[in-house]
Parts: C-alpha cells; sequence; structure tokens
C-alpha cells in the first residue's frame, strides 16, 4: 500500500521527531540487522553510539534523557537486556523517560521453540520481558506491520508523558516488515490530558483560598518537578508570589539559586537549622513534585503538618488529607496563577535567609590536606551558569548539597537508586546530550570517587571516542567512605584496588589531546581552579583529588548515623 516504511525505520523516525540524536546500546545478533536502519533515518546527526557494556549504556541513556527530556538504548535479547535492566530499573525510580529497543529473535525462530543461544533453554522467549515489566511504564514486542505505527507511538508517548522508561521488543524479521507511515506526518501527542475540569477548579480554589488565608507561605521544590517539566511554572509561581523556596537534595538546581527568594537545601533533621525551622514552622507548605525517600528526606525526618500541607504531583494532587486523583500539577500550577493576586501574595512572603556559600581561599589555610568541607564551596565557586554536574553515589552527592550553583546549572545524581558506578555513565550520556543540543559549549563535569569509578570506569573511553571533553574530577580516598561510615569502618570489604594509575587513564583510553592533574593541597587545587585554560574545558581532562580515608561532607556523617540506625532496627 502506498505511504509504507519499515518498522525499524518508523520506530527511529519517531524517536528522531522526539529530539533524540544519539541511539546509544551495545550490538548483537539479534539486533544487528535493526541497527543498519538507522542510517536511513534523516540525517548523520542521527546516529549510533555503541557502549561499552551494556550496564553503562542504561546509565548513559539516564544522563542523555535528563538532558535532552528523552533518550533510547538498543539491546539484545537476554543477556543484553538483562545486562541493562540494573540502569533501566534506576531510571523508572527516578523518573527518566528512556526507550528501550530489545532485538529479539525472529518469530519464526520463537514459534519453533527452538534451543537458541541467549535464552534459558526452555523455549520460554516471553521470559525477558515479564522480568522488565516491573521497570517498565509499557511493555509491547512488535508481532506484525498492522499495528506496529500504533503499539510504537503508544510506548513513545507513556515514556514522555509518564517519565519513566518503556519496553518495545523487535523480532529480527519485524523489523524489515511494512508499516503505514501516515502518523509521521504530524507530531506524537506529548502533552498530558487536559485535568477534569469540576476537580481542577476545585483544587485551585481551595489552594487560592489557603494561600489568601496563610501568614507565612514557603515553597519547596522536589525532584518530580525537574522529570515532569514543571520548572518554568514553579519559577513563575516563585517570581509572582515572592515566597521562599527550597529544594531537596533530588530538587538540586530545579531553582535559580542567586535568586533573592531562593533560600537553602531542606533534608529533614539534618537541614541547616535555620532552614529547618524555617520550613517546619510555616503554615502552608507548597509541597511541588515531591520524592521522599530516605536519602532525600533525612531518613524520614520531615517535621511537617499535613493539614498545612499542598502536595503537586504529576498525577494528583493532595491538599491536607483530600487526594485528588488524575489532577495533573503542570495545568494547575498555570491556572493557579491566574487567580492570585501578586500584591496580596507578596504583601506575606517572610524576608529569605540569605543563602550564599562563599568559597575557602587557601591562603593561610593550616589543613594541608583537601578536605570535603574545603572542597565542596570552592568547587562550587569554580562552576559557570548552564554547566551540567554529575555526582556519584557517595561523598559527591551529598558534597554537592554544599555548593550555591549559578543560574542555569543542571545537576545529575541518583540519589533514590543509589546505584554505584552509576555517575560515568551518566556524565558519558549527558555530555553527549550536549553536544547534540542547541548549546554544545556547556561544559559537563564529573566527581566520583574512586571506588564507584572501579565499576564503570571504561566508559570514560567512550567519551574519548565521541571526541567530548568534559572535567573529570575523581575523589581519591582509599575505597569506599560511605559504607565505611555507615558500617565497616576498617573492614576489608570496604576497600580497594588503592594502585590505580589515574594519572595514565585517558592516556589508556586511547586520547590523543588530554590533561591529566593530581592535587594534593588546597593551594595547588585553588590554583587548578583558576587556571583559565583548565576552566576552558578545551580537551578531556581528569583531575585526581587526594583526600582523607574518612573524611565526608557534614551531610553524609549525619545521614549514615541515621541510616545505621535504620539498618539496626
Amino acid at each position: 500500500m502506498a505511504g509504507e516504511i519499515l518498522v525499524g525505520e518508523y520506530l527511529f523516525e519517531r524517536i528522531r521527531q522526539l529530539g533524540v540524536k544519539s541511539i546509544q546500546g551495545v550490538p548483537g545478533d539479534f539486533n544487528l540487522a535493526l541497527l543498519d536502519l538507522i542510517d536511513n533515518v534523516g540525517d548523520e546527526s542521527f546516529r549510533w553510539v555503541g557502549n561499552t557494556n551494556e550496564l553503562n549504556g542504561a546509565y548513559a541513556a539516564d544522563g542523555y534523557a535528563r538532558v535532552k527530556g528523552l533518550s533510547a538504548i538498543v539491546t539484545t535479547f537476554g543477556v543484553g537486556e538483562l545486562s541493562a535492566i540494573n540502569g533501566l530499573a534506576g531510571a523508572y525510580a527516578e523518573h527518566v523517560p528512556i526507550v528501550h529497543i530489545v532485538g529479539m529473535p525472529s518469530t519464526k525462530a520463537q514459534s519453533s521453540g527452538a534451543l537458541l543461544h541467549h535464552t534459558l533453554g526452555n523455549g520460554d522467549f516471553g521470559i525477558f520481558v515479564e522480568m522488565n515489566r516491573p521497570v517498565s511504564a509499557y511493555t509491547t514486542v512488535i508481532t506484525n506491520g498492522e499495528d506496529a505505527a500504533a503499539k510504537i507511538d503508544e510506548a513513545l508517548t507513556i515514556c514522555y508523558r509518564k517519565a519513566r522508561p518503556v519496553y518495545i521488543g523487535i523480532p529480527a524479521d519485524t523489523a524489515y516488515f511494512k508499516t503505514s507511515s501516515a502518523n509521521l506526518r504530524k507530531p506524537l501527542e506529548t502533552e498530558e490530558p487536559e485535568n477534569e475540569p469540576v476537580s481542577e477548579q476545585e483544587v485551585i480554589t481551595t489552594v487560592a483560598e489557603m494561600i489568601e488565608k496563610s501568614k507565612k507561605p514557603v515553597i519547596l521544590v522536589d525532584a518530580c518537578a525537574i522529570r515532569h517539566r514543571v520548572v518554568p511554572e514553579v519559577k513563575q509561581l516563585i517570581e509572582l508570589t515572592h515566597f521562599p523556596s527550597y529544594v531537596t537534595p533530588m530538587g538540586k538546581s530545579a531553582l535559580n539559586e542567586t535568586s533573592k527568594y531562593f533560600d537553602g537545601v531542606y533534608i529533614g533533621s539534618i537541614s541547616d537549622p535555620q532552614v529547618k525551622e524555617r520550613i517546619e514552622s510555616t503554615d502552608l507548605l507548597l509541597s511541588v513534585g515531591a520524592l521522599k525517600s530516605d536519602f532525600n528526606t533525612g531518613s524520614f525526618s520531615y517535621h511537617l503538618s499535613q493539614k498545612n500541607s499542598v502536595e503537586f504531583h504529576s498525577d494528583h494532587m493532595k491538599i491536607r488529607y483530600a487526594l485528588y486523583p488524575e489532577v495533573s500539577m503542570k495545568y494547575v500550577l498555570r491556572k493557579l496563577m491566574n487567580v492570585l493576586n501578586p500584591e496580596k501574595c507578596r504583601a506575606k512572603a517572610a524576608p529569605t535567609l540569605g543563602y550564599d556559600i562563599k568559597p575557602k581561599h587557601a591562603e593561610g589555610y593550616s589543613d594541608q590536606q583537601i578536605t570535603q568541607s574545603w572542597f565542596w564551596p570552592n568547587f562550587g565557586h569554580f562552576l559557570k551558569p548552564k554547566d551540567v554536574v554529575v555526582t556519584e553515589t557517595g561523598t559527591a552527592n551529598f558534597g554537592i548539597l554544599d555548593c550555591r550553583f549559578p543560574p542555569d546549572v543542571t545537576a545529575i545524581s541518583q540519589v533514590l537508586w543509589g546505584s554505584i558506578g552509576y555517575s560515568v555513565g551518566a556524565f558519558f550520556g549527558a555530555a553527549l546530550a550536549v553536544k547534540d543540543s542547541s548549546e554544545p559549549d556547556r561544559r559537563t563535569i564529573l566527581v566520583v570517587g574512586d571506588g564507584s569509578l572501579h565499576l564503570t570506569a571504561t566508559e570514560i573511553s567512550t567519551c574519548v571516542r565521541q571526541n567530548l571533553k568534559p572535567i573529570i574530577f575523581v575523589i581519591n580516598n582509599d575505597g569506599y567512605t560511605i559504607e565505611r561510615l555507615i558500617h565497616g569502618l576498617h573492614a576489608g570489604y570496604n576497600d580497594i584496588n588503592t594502585n590505580w594509575q589515574y594519572q595514565d587513564m585517558l592516556k589508556f583510553f586511547g586520547a590523543k589531546q588530554y590533561r591529566s592533574y593530581r592535587v594534593k593541597t588546597p593551594q595547588e587545587l585553588e590554583k587548578l581552579f583558576n587556571d583559565k585554560q583548565f576552566a576552558s574545558a578545551d580537551v578531556i581532562q581528569l583531575v585526581e583529588v587526594i583526600m582523607p580515608m574518612l573524611d565526608a561532607p557534614r551531610i553524609l556523617v549525619e545521614q549514615a548515623k541515621l541510616t545505621a540506625k535504620i539498618n539496626q532496627e
């Protein structure tokens, strides 16, 4: 029939239409023919970018999606998809939209029940789909051309709207079946459906009345405000009301931290005491996109009154104790601003605390070792507007909270899932997304501990291969510091091979133009931070930062105590 296209081409064209330029993954015999079709789509800017393994590829897809809004990874049946599943589970937990495409044995081979490689040897070709189902917002296997376009469109729409991974299985022969290309003439409906009007109006009226009656309201912004794309609306609300605004650890970088209305980071009982008092004494908390995990809340140590709370979520609202299902925060925020009186709101807005974290100059600094308390405020001062900063599970995830970001920084971390090694793959994906964006000169900066780096170091090789120019800070503190603080301070299981030669890493991975540094003192690191050539990020660079083994950011020390206590209960 007229207007036909190959199923594989249709899939890649739809992904391209959503802004993805780089398809990541690892080739395997069941996906090779599918991968051939990438070159048939768009121009040369749409391409295949292979990773060193599927787990790293899933992490990289996660990082890419956090910068570009969506990503895609291709794995092979069984061995490949299961290698990626940890990274995809993390994306599911943290609301990151990834299209997981799995090349499968042909429909004929599956129907025959043949004892193929990459199977469990039991003839069950659906078992791996079932394994992926709990960490996917949608799963489908395309077995014919008639409904392929509709299934693909449904999968991609759900991926974007729900901000979670979806699974699309493509048997080797199905990739070359023909399907209608008619849908390609119109973009996917990525906008969420409008809210039910009666419930929505009740929500808006009630929230507006609560704001009207409040005396010291505050706004708390969390991860799902970022993931579900309401940051512009939240910033507009803050500018309209002038209410003091805060972020959680997972909400870090959602707001402009140089704004006079920004007041700090709230982490329950381990917050700055002034921040804790401000938030917990409020008579109206406007909580946007909350994701109340242990490390995001100081081990659930929030002391907030539900009767004074309004919770904005992607698929429901909660006002005091009343739940409004299927009422999306995006439309509520937009319409709420139309009914608020800016002058009345601003009249009740309390003065902020004056959030600022100043660098600590090395001159006269008595400690000749680089400590976490010295590193992070100075690292924050090194950052530039629009930098992309990726931090690893461990000291970096907590240390970054002691940085004051310049405007428009993108912070990437994995506070909820917390898979060590995540950051190395994610920072490659983020750097690739920056390269694929309209602002390819943004710096991508990674801060990773030596222990975590050992898990996923090979993805630095892909950075070199793709001619990316990130800055990599390796915190060399002899092993798993966060684990030591939680349990086993001097236990052998928290040790690693401390003889890695980090200065040779970029050379080993084949970099032709690069710079490597090793710094031991605050003076050496301050000099590097002030080096214009280093800051220009004109080549890939690695900085090995020597720190004491048991030194940790204050917030991590406090969190580790809380975690250890919970683990012993």
